[in-house]
C-alpha cells in the first residue's frame, strides 16, 4: 500500500450535501458529526474520477469492475481508495485584503498526520492563540491600519507580535504555498499574505456563520412566478476552500497494475479542473486537485 497527499481548491461554491436537513437549511453542506468540520466524501470524488478516465482498460483496473446495476459479481475490487476530503483553509471575508485563508491548531495538527500516512515530512511546528481573541497571520496584508488589529466577517481580532509563532506561521504558510499552487507563484505570493491561525473554538464558530446560504426557488412556466413549495436554502463551502485528504494505492493482482501507474492516472485525470458535488449545471464544485509525493 502507498498514499499521496491530496489538495483539493474549490474554484466555485462546493455543495457536497447530505441529501436533507434538520434546520433552516434545507439542503446543508456534509460535516463531520463530532468536530461538525465539513469535508468532501471519498465516495463523491472516486465517482467523478472515476467518469474522467477514458481508457476502459485503466477504468477498470484502477476502480474496479461492475457496479450495482450489474447482475455478476465484481471481478475485483478497485486498486485506489479516498479518504474524505477534509478542511484545511476557509476563506473568511476580511475588511482588509479582502479575505483571509483561516485554519486552527486542531485542523494542522489533523493535517500532519495525513502527512505522515503519506510519506510527506513537515517538520513545522504549530502556533496556538493564546484565547479566542487572538490571531496569528503572516504580513500586513491583513491588519487594519495603525492598528494590531485583523477584522474578520464582524470578529475583531488582536495580531499578536510573538516571534516564534510568526516564524512557524510564516514556515506554515510557504510550507502550504509551494505544495496547493507548485505552478503559480502568484498565488503563492496570495496564500503567504493571507495565511491566518485562529482558536479550534473561534473557528467552529466561523464555520457555522460564515459558510455561504443561498436560496433558490423554482419558477412556474405558466405564472413566471414562484412555484409553491419552491423555495428552499441551500449552504455551500465558498469559492477557495481548500480541502485535503489521502489518495492511497493499493493493488489487487488481479487487476495487473502497480501504484505508480495507479497515481499516475490520477494526477493526468486531474491535470484539468474536475467537478465535486452536486449542483454541476449551476457552475458549483468546479475544482483543482494536486497529488503531492513528500
Amino acid at each position: 500500500m502507498e498514499a499521496r497527499l491530496a489538495f483539493v481548491h474549490a474554484l466555485s461554491p462546493l455543495h457536497a450535501g447530505t441529501g436533507q436537513g434538520i434546520g433552516v437549511i434545507d439542503l446543508p453542506i456534509a460535516r463531520e458529526k463530532a468536530t461538525g468540520l465539513p469535508f468532501l466524501p471519498g465516495s463523491s470524488v472516486k465517482g467523478s474520477l472515476r467518469d474522467l478516465c477514458t481508457d476502459e482498460k485503466q477504468q477498470k483496473s484502477i476502480f474496479g469492475t461492475g457496479n450495482e446495476k450489474d447482475s455478476q459479481t465484481m471481478e475485483h475490487a478497485g486498486s485506489v481508495q479516498f479518504s474524505d476530503q477534509r478542511l484545511l483553509l476557509l476563506p473568511i471575508r476580511s475588511l482588509v485584503g479582502t479575505f483571509a485563508w483561516v485554519t486552527s491548531p486542531y485542523i494542522l495538527q489533523r493535517f500532519v498526520r495525513d502527512a505522515k500516512v503519506a510519506g510527506v515530512s513537515i517538520t513545522n511546528k504549530i502556533p496556538s492563540p493564546k484565547t479566542e481573541q487572538i490571531c496569528l497571520t503572516t504580513s500586513s496584508c491583513l491588519k487594519y491600519p495603525n492598528a494590531n488589529k485583523v477584522y474578520l466577517e464582524d470578529l475583531d481580532l488582536t495580531f499578536i507580535n510573538n516571534n516564534n509563532d510568526n516564524v512557524e506561521t510564516d514556515n506554515w504558510a510557504n510550507w502550504l504555498a509551494l505544495k496547493i499552487f507548485p505552478d503559480s507563484p502568484e498565488w503563492q505570493t496570495m496564500l503567504k499574505a493571507r495565511f491566518c491561525i485562529v482558536s479550534d473554538d473561534l473557528l467552529s464558530f466561523l464555520l457555522e456563520t460564515a459558510t455561504e446560504i443561498v436560496a433558490r426557488i423554482v419558477i412556474d412556466d405558466e405564472t413566471k412566478t414562484a412555484k409553491k413549495g419552491g423555495l428552499w436554502y441551500e449552504e455551500t463551502l465558498p469559492t477557495e476552500t481548500v480541502l485535503s485528504g489521502l489518495v492511497i494505492a493499493n493493488p489487487t493482482k488481479k487487476a495487473n497494475i502497480s501504484a505508480n501507474d495507479v497515481f499516475n492516472t490520477i494526477t493526468s485525470i486531474t491535470n484539468k479542473t474536475v467537478q465535486f458535488g452536486g449542483k454541476a449545471t449551476v457552475g458549483h464544485g468546479l475544482c483543482s486537485v494536486k497529488l503531492i509525493k513528500q
